[in-house]
């Protein structure tokens, strides 16, 4: 089966990846999670479920994510604890400090309150991404296609995060300059990545010999279940839907920093031209392709 790779320039205003594994506020990860990203194309192409393209043909695609955001600040929301309902008497809330019992009432009611929590959000502001997309050559064909010609607003997270696509670069297509060499002693990155900590398929471990970088777990594979059924469309949802949730260990590498190496790997480096300026990304072949 043939393979296609495309590169993606987007702009972000803001944005919050939700990091699972924080309770007392919420952090959000540094850069987009690949689970976010395939959600994203799959809403773009109207296959959220992924069963009109096939499931595994989502899920196999490659992605390496690159670039940042330039500042992070807070903000502060109050989220209702509990079930929240519509009813035609209007919003309805069950919680359990509810002093009638778990039981049904108007979210806003003469004498009950609904149970709020006041809770800190970390965002990102004006983000500068460059994701790389390799897989089924149709698939990723029919997301350039899809990115060219938009039929609605995108958005990369929460539903208000929305994103701008600056430029779309098919990599096969193009004379892009592309090479793979293999490095000893350090990976010089000029942007901000994700790189995993192992490589499960062939069992090895990124050598990575400064272990001076922020070690997140993020998920690469999202899907909805029925009991023992994956979920087809947003018709199915319902409150038994259990979500199941693949993650992966990765180190998230700064601004223009250097990976200094315990043993040798394979890197791959593209060379972007755009606008008369050079972009030059820097893969690692069985690392940094989540």
């Amino acid at each position: 089966m043939s393979e296609k790779t495309l590169y993606l320039e987007i702009f972000q205003p803001f944005a919050q990846y939700r990091n699972p594994f924080t309770f007392y506020y919420a952090q959000t990860y540094p850069l987009p999670p690949k689970s976010t990203i395939i959600g994203m194309l799959q809403n773009l192409v109207d296959d959220y479920y992924g069963h009109v393209h096939g499931v595994e043909n989502w899920w196999k695609l490659k992605v390496s994510i690159h670039g940042g955001f330039e500042s992070i600040f807070w903000g502060y929301q109050q989220l209702i604890k509990g079930e929240t309902s519509l009813s035609t008497n209007g919003l309805l809330n069950k919680h359990d400090r509810n002093p009638l019992g778990k039981v049904w009432h108007l979210l806003y009611h003469s004498n009950i309150k609904a149970q709020r929590t006041p809770v800190y959000q970390q965002e990102l502001f004006n983000g500068h991404l460059f994701i790389f997309l390799q897989g089924n050559a149709d698939l990723v064909g029919l997301i350039k296609s899809s990115l060219e010609n938009q039929k609605k607003v995108l958005y990369l997270g929460r539903s208000e995060d929305v994103m701008f696509i600056k430029n779309i670069v098919d990599i096969d297509a193009c004379n892009i300059e592309k090479e793979i060499k293999t490095v000893k002693k350090n990976i010089w990155l000029g942007y901000p990545t994700y790189i995993k900590l192992k490589d499960r398929d062939r069992g090895k471990k990124f050598p990575i010999k400064n272990e001076k970088f922020p070690v997140y777990s993020i998920p690469t594979r999202v899907e909805f279940w029925n009991s023992n059924n994956r979920i087809k469309n947003k018709a199915e949802l319902s409150k038994e839907t259990e979500r199941k949730v693949d993650f992966e260990t990765v180190i998230y590498t700064g601004l223009d920093y250097v990976v200094y190496l315990s043993g040798e790997v394979k890197i791959e480096i593209f060379k972007i031209n755009l606008n008369g300026k050079d972009f030059i990304f820097k893969i690692p072949v069985d690392f940094g392709w989540l």
